[in-house]
């Protein structure tokens, strides 16, 4: 669907492996069919989700599944990531992904399941080192029951927004409010997707990642104190959680503040990894500390941290209040070529979307197409990314935010679970017949 404001995109490799991404406690629904998660008894407390909503229902992808595999094939892509839940696989209720994986080979679609996407069964505790072990030990489950069909798995996602969200500022599921004694949670997530990675080689899996979240980190200014909370703020969002999986190391200094023996979890940590997932969605603009009250995308910061988030101005913004930087993908990505030069294994961007409202969401068009000519621009700046998948399929449980946010290439009506495929969705459609 090219236009004069939207010409057509570049050619990228062939195979490229383009998709589409989703989450289970954001789409399943059906939540009387698993366990609890600790993102149910989150909903549960009053004033945790802004709208007072719960994932009880969500999109009642579990029913409905088959609806949203025939809109996967009629867009075209490649392949699918969705989350596999731990809590229904513990209540016994894999079968619904056997399925699930049944109907997407069944329609031409890669499956590429995520082991965990922050839905915690309730009992387990990331700031305890058994999780880890018990994550493990789930992973290889999940892959004995589904490896005869699914080739590409990834372990985690997001790790640093579950410890930095959910556990050192809780605005998110467990709801703790550590600040910088929620370092074990990231620990324990790290250590478990080494775990993990054992498991899945020990099942025969041989095409295995994990999606982090990253983004370049701009100085407010080029004063000492800026450039210096700057690299404070990039230590602990990007390198926190790429250096222990692509060095073998933590950023220096941090590896102490880590429970255990950690020299003997970084061996498991490393991993070698298949390809590394990225999720991007924007920079951040960092300087020094600040007096008053202060946030980052909605979400209120405490007093007392080393550093200040400021707006990056003359920049669109989503419906999140998120600026729109496509250039930022290029930086990140060249970045960590850069940094961790022959370390650093084949990129997939496993999420990269926005949040508008409406079906003529020409906003949407407009961010993507941005996106995916800087993604391109990476390519040939010599970065070996192999895949690209939106976020999202599906409007979903946008986490805290409850039903206010939507990042979907198709309108969900949650009265109705009515699915209407927006403009978005058209245009991405004929961006992938143009790839073929």
């Amino acid at each position: 669907m090219a236009t004069d404001a939207h010409p057509p995109l570049p050619r990228f490799p062939a195979g490229f492996l383009w998709g589409v991404s989703t989450s289970a406690h954001q789409i399943e629904g059906a939540a009387d069919e698993r366990g609890p998660s600790v993102w149910d008894a989150f909903a549960a407390e009053p004033g945790r989700i802004k709208d007072g909503s719960t994932a009880a229902v969500a999109c009642d992808h579990c029913h409905r599944h088959r609806e949203d595999v025939a809109l996967l094939a009629d867009l075209g892509v490649s392949a699918y990531r969705f989350s596999v839940s731990w809590p229904r696989v513990l209540s016994g209720g894999i079968g619904f992904y056997d399925r699930l994986v049944d109907d997407l080979c069944a329609a031409g679609v890669r499956p590429v399941p995520t082991l965990f996407h922050w839905d915690l069964p309730l009992g387990l505790d990331w700031l305890e080192r058994d999780t880890a072990e018990r994550f493990a030990a789930y992973a290889a489950t999940v892959a004995g029951r589904l490896g005869d069909r699914v080739q590409k798995w990834i372990t985690l996602n997001e790790p640093a927004e579950h410890t930095l969200l959910g556990h050192a500022l809780g605005v998110h599921a467990p709801g703790r409010r550590l600040l910088f004694d929620a370092l074990p949670a990231a620990h324990h997530q790290l250590l478990a997707h080494g775990l993990a990675v054992r498991a899945l080689r020990a099942s025969g899996a041989t095409d295995i990642g994990i999606a982090n979240s990253h983004g370049p980190t701009w100085p407010a200014s080029g004063e000492k104190e800026d450039v210096e909370a700057a690299e404070f703020y990039d230590v602990l969002l990007n390198r926190l959680f790429a250096d222990p999986l692509l060095l073998g190391r933590y950023p220096d200094g941090v590896g102490e503040l880590m429970p255990g023996d950690v020299a003997a979890d970084l061996e498991v940590i490393a991993e070698p990894l298949d390809w590394y997932g990225v999720n991007y969605y924007a920079p951040a603009r960092v300087g020094a500390p600040q007096a008053g009250p202060a946030e980052s995308g909605g979400v209120p910061l405490p007093a007392g941290l080393p550093f200040s988030l400021r707006e990056i101005e003359g920049r669109p913004v989503t419906d999140f209040g998120w600026p729109v930087v496509p250039e930022g993908l290029t930086e990140l990505l060249t970045g960590f070529r850069d940094r961790y030069g022959d370390r650093l294994p084949p990129v997939v961007v496993t999420e990269n979307g926005c949040s508008y409202p409406g079906v003529d969401d020409q906003e949407r068009i407009a961010y993507l197409d941005g996106h995916l000519r800087a993604l391109h621009r990476a390519l040939e700046a010599g970065v070996d990314v192999r895949g690209y998948f939106v976020w999202s399929l599906l409007d979903n449980f946008e986490w805290a935010e409850g039903y206010a946010r939507r990042f979907g290439l198709v309108h969900v009506d949650f009265a109705t679970l009515e699915r209407t495929p927006k403009a978005s969705y058209g245009w991405f459609r004929e961006v992938l017949r143009a790839q073929r």
